[in-house]
């Protein structure tokens, strides 16, 4: 009788395989966790404790919170700017990316691959190289310290990538599910919006997700072609932060402004992903 209940701890014993992928995943997860975890703590630090190395924060403080919401720093103005240009980007984005990439999976023209290659071959210029060239053009034309300025630009460096993914997933949907619909009465733009467009819901909010976070995260060409208070995006106004009280460093307060830029991304993400989720496991083909 004691045989069984000796081999019993050995069949419970994990394989060493499995205890090195558990240990790998561990690894990546706190390696990409540990930035976030330094950020929320050091956050919810006193000012005067900011460069204090504890793990945890003692005592929790909101001074830091406070401090960003203070009225001279308009950190309000800046995350309504944010929300607007990479809103307004994502959007335009969708609606000029969708047809473009549906044109290029569905139509068959001399040159088609070439137009493909142009079209990803754009995103690979570094954005800083064309910083200049913009800010000559939106100076001349009467643009600097506008909205435009800034989704135009963000719009150009996220379209590209928007139309590359968006044209691969048209590509995957059978072009027979189209027929069938026009042959059951809808015209061809009735059986893009009604049969096309729901079952690349997965692929069009994993493109919406994409463009808002880089949209969102955006600084370079926020900062060069804004000089106004009152028209700068968070990215910008966190790095012009002076600190809670002016004259110290502002670690403290641009961790916890870090924190609050943070939240609408993971929020975002999870509205997101729940329905890219349902879209995939939705499927459009038995």
């Amino acid at each position: 009788m004691s045989a069984p209940s000796a081999a019993a701890p050995a069949r419970r014993r994990l394989p060493a395989a499995t205890v090195l992928r558990f240990a790998g995943v561990a690894a990546v997860v706190v390696y990409c966790l540990a930035p976030f975890y330094w950020m929320i703590v050091s956050a919810f630090r006193r000012p005067q404790d900011q460069f204090d190395n504890a793990p945890l924060p003692s005592p929790w403080s909101l001074e830091n919170f406070r401090a960003v919401f203070e009225p001279d720093v308009g950190f309000q103005r800046a995350l309504v700017n944010s929300l607007v240009v990479a809103g307004t980007t994502t959007l335009l984005t969708l609606l000029v990316g969708t047809f473009a990439s549906y044109a290029l999976a569905r139509l068959t023209f001399r040159g088609k691959n070439l137009v493909l290659g142009m079209v990803i071959t754009t995103s690979m210029f570094p954005g800083i190289s064309l910083i200049v060239p913009l800010l000559k053009l939106f100076t001349d034309i009467g643009w600097i310290n506008t909205y435009q300025a800034m989704v135009l630009p963000s719009l150009s460096f996220a379209l590209p990538l928007a139309v590359w993914n968006l044209t691969t997933f048209f590509r995957q949907l059978p072009f027979e599910l189209e027929q069938a619909a026009m042959v059951d009465g809808c015209t061809r733009g009735q059986a893009f919006r009604r049969i096309i467009v729901p079952l690349a819901a997965p692929g069009v909010f994993t493109t919406a997700i994409i463009t808002f976070i880089a949209a969102w995260n955006e600084f370079i060409i926020a900062l060069s072609m804004v000089n106004k208070k009152e028209m700068q995006t968070a990215t910008v106004a966190i790095s012009k932060f002076t600190g809670a009280y002016g004259f110290d460093q502002p670690f403290g307060t641009q961790m916890a402004a870090g924190v609050i830029v943070t939240v609408p991304l993971v929020i975002v993400v999870l509205i997101f992903q729940r329905r890219i989720i349902a879209g995939l496991t939705a499927g459009g083909v038995k």
